[in-house]
């Protein structure tokens, strides 16, 4: 996978060793481009924080998006001052709180929580939100279930006619569902389907339960291949959804994901049991998703001449390698059998598709090594 030239410079001023993560901006202003011209004329795109909460990201996607979706207090401190989504199952009084305070939508995920929600209103009519369910059925394709199964998400669909009930009891006026079912599918033409379908089941259901439907947020889950090998097909999935308003798109992963690389360099290669290893300045507590979901993550080698010692340079030729990082333990492991013409040490090895799920997810502070440097870039 080849390196973009301003990216490939930029790696080259890190401080050595190298280690460090490089994103470029106007690649996820590109992708939210791209999305947005997919969808519905009025239709609502969010940026789901989580995939990564770097400022610089935000920025760089704020005059993009309509707004940011979060997941918990944290996030919603940093997407202040623009319009906001607001999830997660745990929500505590101080975080509901905030989102009263930000005029943010917030997803509901079950009775209880509408109770403590008009308790802690005001005005419970003047709230945003809406009844995040989870439906039936069999799941989509992807990384993650987060409904069609039993997970801790959402309010079950047999549930929903008393969550609704229990809303118009309290004051709160839903304004439509959320309704979010899957991480990561790469499967366009499912992804469309289900859209639609959650069209069509939105407007049977708020006319069941009277709500009067102007929201649809169908979630993220538009899908990235990490290894580069296959990509969602934005063409397909814009040509298999409905014109309608009312749908709202919260993608983190594809928008983030193709901005960012992930460079360490090569600090000792060394050979046990009949496999090279090249041992990297950095690893799994910088970019964890390679170990968490047991994949072999592609790199590049980017090389580096200087060679300061006054000892031959350790230099592998035609060999496949496994690209091991800095920890303590045998699962510090971002790639496997990746086939090299040459790796010496002090060569870099660049990881591309790092910029979603990478630094965010990854267990920062597990012994202590020093973070990982950051460069943001504007384009080439």
């Amino acid at each position: 996978m080849l390196i973009p030239p301003h990216v490939a410079d930029a790696v080259r001023a890190l401080p050595r060793p190298v280690c460090g993560y490089v994103y470029d901006a106007a690649v996820a202003r590109e992708r939210a481009t791209a999305v947005r011209a997919a969808l519905p004329t009025g239709a609502g795109l969010y940026y789901a924080v989580k995939a990564n909460g770097d400022p610089r990201m935000l920025a760089a996607l704020a005059g993009v998006v309509d707004g940011f979706e979060v997941a918990s207090g944290g996030e919603l401190a940093l997407a202040a001052g623009h319009p906001v989504l607001f999830g997660g199952p745990a929500k505590t009084d101080d975080e509901l709180r905030a989102a009263l305070a930000a005029d943010a939508t917030i997803h509901v995920e079950g009775i209880l929580e509408l109770r403590r929600l008009a308790a802690l209103a005001e005005d419970p009519g003047a709230v945003r939100l809406a009844l995040r369910v989870n439906r039936p059925g069999p799941p989509l394709p992807g990384s993650h279930a987060m409904a069609g199964t039993a997970t801790p998400f959402g309010i079950a669909e047999d549930a929903l006619p008393e969550a609704a009930r229990t809303a118009h009891h309290l004051g709160l006026r839903p304004r439509g569902f959320h309704l979010h079912a899957v991480s990561n599918n790469l499967d366009a033409t499912a992804h469309a389907a289900f859209v639609t379908d959650a069209l069509q089941w939105s407007t049977q259901r708020a006319d069941a339960c009277g709500i009067d439907l102007a929201y649809v947020n169908v979630g993220g889950g538009l899908g990235v291949d990490h290894t580069g090998e296959r990509a969602f097909d934005l063409d397909a999935f814009a040509a298999g959804i409905p014109d309608d308003p009312r749908l709202v798109l919260e993608p983190g992963r594809y928008l983030a994901t193709a901005a960012g690389w992930y460079a360490a360099e090569v600090l000792d290669l060394k050979r046990t049991h009949g496999r090279w290893f090249a041992v990297l300045r950095g690893g799994t507590h910088h970019f964890r998703l390679p170990a968490a979901w047991g994949y072999s993550h592609p790199f590049t080698v980017l090389p580096v001449e200087e060679w300061t010692y006054p000892f031959d340079r350790p230099t592998l030729r035609s060999s496949t390698v496994d690209a091991v990082g800095e920890l303590c333990t045998p699962r510090d492991v971002l790639a496997r059998d990746r086939h090299v013409e040459r790796l010496r040490v002090g060569d870099v090895l660049v990881f591309a598709n790092t910029g979603g799920y990478g630094w965010d997810i990854s267990h920062h502070d597990f012994l202590r090594h020093p973070h990982p440097q950051v460069r943001w870039l504007d384009g080439a």
